[in-house]
């Protein structure tokens, strides 16, 4: 089941409506789902690897407390936020400014920042442990069984 955008986000609370929130794909939803999106967003930085290693570990100890506290939606936004970091490091390190496409839309040459790469490295091992973590598949696996179906 893909992410739902015809929710009323601004609107919903999801740690009080768990049962709209959907997985979807990758990272969809990641900056729109609240309360999460404002309890990580301050934390979620990948400048330097320094940056992203505080920032990751920060992020991956929330996704520890969802996990205790049973929130997998919680536990499911945290995981988007570190592959989020994964994701944007990467583009960063091998497009300068992050800018993948000129203005004619053609891709722009690589041109490799290994301290970006690094960043990357960083949320990545996180991720990886988030997405393998067999408590984790196995909420996931249940939030998808029993999500409201709409529409």
């Amino acid at each position: 089941m893909g992410f739902d955008y015809s929710i009323d986000f601004e609107n919903t609370d999801f740690r009080e409506k768990p049962e709209l929130y959907r997985v979807g794909l990758g990272e969809q939803g990641v900056l729109l789902v609240e309360p999460y999106k404002s309890e990580i967003l301050p934390h979620w930085r990948f400048k330097t690897p320094e940056i992203a290693k505080k920032s990751s570990d920060k992020i991956y100890q929330m996704y520890l407390d969802y996990k205790k506290a049973g929130d997998f939606v919680g536990m499911d936004m945290a995981r988007k936020f570190l592959q989020m970091g994964y994701t944007r490091s990467r583009r960063y390190a091998n497009y300068k400014g992050g800018k993948k496409y000129n203005d004619q839309g053609e891709v722009n040459e690589r041109e490799i920042d290994h301290e970006k790469a690094r960043s990357a490295e960083i949320f990545e091992e996180k991720w990886i442990t988030v997405r393998e973590d067999e408590e984790y598949l196995i909420l996931k696996k249940e939030h998808q069984k029993n999500t409201v179906r709409r529409g």
